[in-house]
């Protein structure tokens, strides 16, 4: 199960989808649902709900399963006279961490073309502040791989003011198990829950009550799951689990978050779950995340009628080049397993 984890994981991060720019992203996961024999219904924001019958369904309980595949990335704010693009950043990252990288525009018409991230004195051997400008917003540009070195040969592309822009995701899995790449925040956890739904359609086994699973596509914007189905009861947002400074937790490891910045979750539920965990003999930690919200946040600003709680695996470097490792996808799934009974 944890090769096809893996594999979804890699075709994934492979599809660029920041915040609001999700639709192919969102397809590829319910065409994946369809194949494992489970319906979906698309939202009206553009995320999509996969439908998990239970054992007993119409039961008051219903539980709610949440991953956002929306991932971090810019937008084109303007064009430069030299040809190079000014943008605005969607998410939160550090502009250190998109330096140098390499990225994609997509325009609306349709064309995709490639470019890299650069501050605007990119070379030590020109530049005297090479090394010492503050790397910002407006100090970043996008070099372009084409031949237009003027605002209006870039417009004659077909480029725009709002076009999406999506960073290289730089894939590689280790011979050790980690795996680094962007974007594992949070579509780590989006394969692990269709490592989820293939476990139940290769062994049969269904929850005793009916599943609703939200993959959200404005998570990293702060309103993802803001609407979810209002059958559910008890919602568990699925994703990466913080690591560093006095965390406990780590790649190989499942993370329950019992606080973040966004407040406390659910005593009982997140109770639930470490017992789980213990019962298992999982590899897990319980933390606080200070800089950290979640789905189950936004479903509850929303007004939802619902007791929430979150997990994932050990994410390290996040909202940079992240890694994570085969082993906190596997004890995320199986809490996952136990939490729902298969």
């Amino acid at each position: 199960m944890i090769d096809y984890i893996v594999k979804q994981l890699e075709t994934l991060v492979n599809i660029p989808s920041p915040s609001g720019y999700t639709k192919q992203a969102i397809e590829y996961v319910e065409q994946e649902a369809a194949a494992l024999g489970f319906k979906t219904a698309r939202l009206r924001k553009g995320g999509t709900v996969i439908y998990v019958p239970g054992n007993h369904p119409g039961e008051d309980r219903v539980i709610g399963l949440s991953a956002h595949v929306d991932t971090l990335g810019a937008m084109v704010r303007s064009i430069n006279s030299n040809g190079t693009l000014r943008f605005a950043s969607i998410g939160g990252f550090m502009m250190e961490s998109i330096e140098s990288t390499y990225c994609k525009v997509h325009t609306r018409a349709g064309k995709t073309y490639t470019g890299t991230v650069l501050t605007k004195a990119p070379a030590v051997h020109t530049f005297d502040d090479a090394r010492t400008m503050e790397r910002k917003e407006k100090n970043m540009e996008v070099r372009l791989d084409e031949i237009a070195t003027k605002k209006e040969e870039v417009e004659a592309l077909g480029i725009e003011t709002g076009d999406y822009i999506s960073f290289d995701p730089c894939f590689v899995e280790c011979e050790s198990g980690y795996i680094k790449s962007r974007h594992l925040d949070d579509k780590a956890a989006v394969a692990v829950l269709l490592g989820l739904l293939k476990y139940m359609k290769d062994t049969g086994k269904r929850p005793e009550c009916d599943v609703q699973i939200v993959i959200s596509n404005y998570e990293e914007i702060g309103f993802g799951a803001s609407f979810i189905p209002q059958e559910i009861t008890e919602f568990v947002a699925v994703d990466m689990g913080a690591v560093g400074d006095d965390l406990a937790g780590e790649e190989r490891k499942v993370s329950i978050c019992a606080k973040d910045a966004g407040g406390a979750y659910d005593y009982e539920l997140t109770g639930k779950l470490i017992a789980i965990a213990k019962e298992k003999k999982l590899d897990y930690v319980v933390d606080v995340f200070p800089h950290y919200s979640s789905d189950v946040t936004a479903a509850l600003r929303g007004g939802n009628n619902i007791c929430g709680a979150l997990i994932g695996p050990g994410v390290q470097a996040s909202h940079n080049i992240e890694r994570t490792h085969r082993l906190g996808l596997e004890n995320t799934l199986e809490l996952l397993k136990g939490y729902l009974e298969v």
